[in-house]
C-alpha cells in the first residue's frame, strides 16, 4: 500500500519505518526541515533498538522517503497516518491543534485535487475521546463528503520505549476505531502482516478506541503507583516490597508486569495522557478521583531518592558530590520527557549539591534541556569518583554488574541510593555498601564502621 505518516517524532518514525518494512511504499512528512534534511542523510533523531537496522535497509530499498511537501505526499499516497504532537495544555488537556490544523490542510488539498480519490486519515497520535469526529468536521469543512471522499480512522499505538519495533512488528492487539465498512477492511488488509500468530485486530467505534488508548495507560500508570504506595508503607511496617510483589504477582488476576516500586514513571505517554484523562472526565462532569491520587503520588515518589539523600546527611547537601546513574526515564531509550532522573538532579542542585551523571544514551537529550549545570560522565566510574553517595535513577541492563569493589574505591564512601532496587540488600551489606532502595529492608553498615572509616575531610580510610 501506499502510506503516508504526517510527523517524524517517536511515534511517526516508528510507524512509517515499520510499515516500510513490511513491504509498503511509505512518505514520512515534516514541517522541519532540518530534521527532514538529517533522515534524508541517513541520521536517526531517536535512539530505538532495532529502528536503525529497518531504517537504513528501507531507505536503501527506496521503500521510505522524507519530504516537507504535504501536498506531494497526501496526493500519492491512500492511507495517511497523523503522528503528530498532543502536548498537554495548562489544564492538563491533550492540545489538539496540531491534529486539527493538518486536518484542515488535509481536507483543503484533497478538495483542490482534480483527480481526487478514496483517502483514510488515520489518528496514530494519542488523542481524547472525539477527536476523530472532530477530524472529520475538519475535512468536512472543506466541502468533502465522509464516506465517499474519505473516512477518519482512530488506530491508537500500544508502543513501548526500548521495544518499539518489536511491539509494532509483532503487536498483542491492533485497535482499529471506525464506522466505515470500506475502512475497516483496508485497516485490516495493511495490519493483517502483523498478526499472522493469531493476535486480534479489534474493529470497534471511533470513540471506544480512543477511550481504549487512554484506559491502557492510565491502568498502568495506576498499576505502578500502587506498588510505589505499597513500597512506602512496606519501610514503615519492615516489610520487603519484593517479597510482595512475586507474592501478589503470580496471580493470574493481577500478572507479574508493572508490579516494580521505584521512583515513578516518567517518560511522554503515562504522565500525559492519565493527565488528558482526568481532564476530560471533569471536562464531562466526573471526577476520576483515582487518576487525581495517581498523578499526586506519582510527583512526590519522583522526590523520595532527595529526601532520603538530605536524610542522610543531616538535612543539608551544600557542597555534596552526587554521582548519578541513568537519565533516560527508562532503558534502551534517549528520551528523557519527564523523567524522573532531572526532577531529581533539579532537586540536588536546588539543595547545593554537585552532580555528575552518566547514561549510555540519554546525556545529549538532557544536555538539551539541562544544560552544564551538573557535569556529564564518561563512563559510570567516572561518575563516582570522589561522590559522597550514588544514586541510581535508571535501570539500563551495564549498572546491574558493576565492578563494585571499584565503585566502592572511588566513592568518598561505600553509600548507594538505588531507586530502581536493582541489588539484592543481603548482597550490598556482605559487599560492605550502605544500601538505600524503596519499600526493602535497610541493611547498613553500624555508625561505628562509618565514623572509622572515614576520615575528616569525609574520605574513606583505605588499608
Amino acid at each position: 500500500m501506499n502510506i503516508s505518516v504526517i510527523g517524524t517524532g517517536y511515534v511517526g518514525l516508528v510507524t512509517g519505518t515499520c510499515f516500510a518494512e513490511m513491504g509498503n511504499d511509505v512518505i514520512c512528512v515534516d514541517i522541519d526541515e532540518q530534521k527532514i534534511g538529517k533522515l534524508r542523510r541517513g541520521e536517526l533523531p531517536i535512539f530505538e533498538p532495532g529502528l536503525e537496522v529497518f531504517f537504513e535497509r528501507n531507505r536503501r530499498e527506496k521503500r521510505l522517503h522524507f519530504t516537507t511537501e504535504l501536498a506531494a505526499a497526501v496526493k500519492e499516497t491512500d492511507i495517511i497516518f497523523l503522528a503528530l504532537p498532543t502536548p498537554p495544555d495548562e489544564d492538563g488537556s491533550a492540545d489538539l491543534s496540531y491534529v486539527l490544523g493538518v486536518a484542515s490542510e488535509i481536507g483543503k488539498l484533497l478538495k483542490n485535487d482534480p483527480a481526487r480519490s478514496y483517502k483514510i486519515v488515520v489518528n496514530k497520535s494519542t488523542v481524547p475521546v472525539g477527536t476523530a469526529d472532530k477530524v472529520c468536521a475538519m475535512i468536512d469543512a472543506s466541502g468533502l463528503q465522509a464516506g465517499v471522499d474519505f473516512d477518519v480512522v482512530s488506530n491508537p499505538e500500544f508502543l513501548r520505549e526500548g521495544v518499539a519495533v518489536e511491539d509494532f512488528m509483532k503487536p498483542e492487539r491492533v485497535v482499529v476505531g471506525t464506522s466505515s465498512e470500506r475502512a475497516a477492511e483496508m485497516m485490516t488488509l495493511l495490519y493483517e502482516p502483523f498478526v499472522r500468530q493469531g493476535n486480534p485486530i479489534m474493529v470497534m467505534d471511533e470513540r471506544s478506541s480512543e477511550m481504549t488508548k487512554y484506559a491502557a495507560n492510565a491502568f498502568l500508570a495506576t498499576k505502578i503507583t500502587f506498588m510505589n504506595e505499597i513500597a512506602n508503607l512496606c519501610e514503615r511496617v519492615g516489610a520487603n516490597v519484593d517479597q510482595i510483589r512475586r507474592g501478589i504477582g503470580s496471580d493470574s488476576r493481577i500478572g507479574k508486569h508493572f508490579l516494580y516500586a521505584g521512583i515513578g514513571f516518567g517518560g511522554s505517554c503515562f504522565p500525559k495522557d492519565v493527565q488528558a484523562l482526568a481532564q476530560t472526565s471533569e471536562d464531562h462532569g466526573y471526577q476520576f478521583r483515582i487518576l487525581r491520587s495517581v498523578l499526586e503520588v506519582n510527583d512526590s515518589q519522583r522526590g523520595l531518592l532527595v529526601e532520603k539523600v538530605k536524610d542522610y546527611f543531616g538535612g543539608s547537601l551544600e557542597g555534596r558530590r552526587i554521582a548519578l546513574w541513568g537519565l533516560a526515564f527508562k532503558p534502551n531509550t534517549d528520551d528523557v520527557r519527564e523523567a524522573p532522573s532531572h526532577v531529581i538532579i533539579r532537586a540536588l542542585l536546588e539543595e547545593g549539591a554537585d552532580v555528575a551523571a552518566f547514561d549510555p544514551e540519554a546525556v545529549e537529550t538532557t544536555r538539551a534541556l539541562l544544560g552544564n549545570d551538573l557535569s556529564y560522565a564518561e563512563d559510570i566510574y567516572d561518575a563516582v569518583t570522589n561522590a559522597d553517595a550514588l544514586v541510581i535513577a535508571t535501570e539500563w541492563n551495564e549498572f546491574r554488574r558493576p565492578d563494585f569493589a571499584k565503585v566502592k574505591s572511588l566513592l568518598k564512601q561505600p553509600l548507594i541510593f538505588d531507586g530502581r532496587n536493582l541489588y539484592e540488600t543481603d548482597r550490598m551489606a556482605e559487599l560492605g555498601f550502605e544500601y538505600i532502595s524503596i519499600g526493602r529492608p535497610r541493611l547498613s553498615l553500624s555508625h561505628d564502621s562509618r565514623v572509622a572509616g572515614n576520615g575528616a575531610d569525609g574520605h574513606e580510610k583505605r588499608m
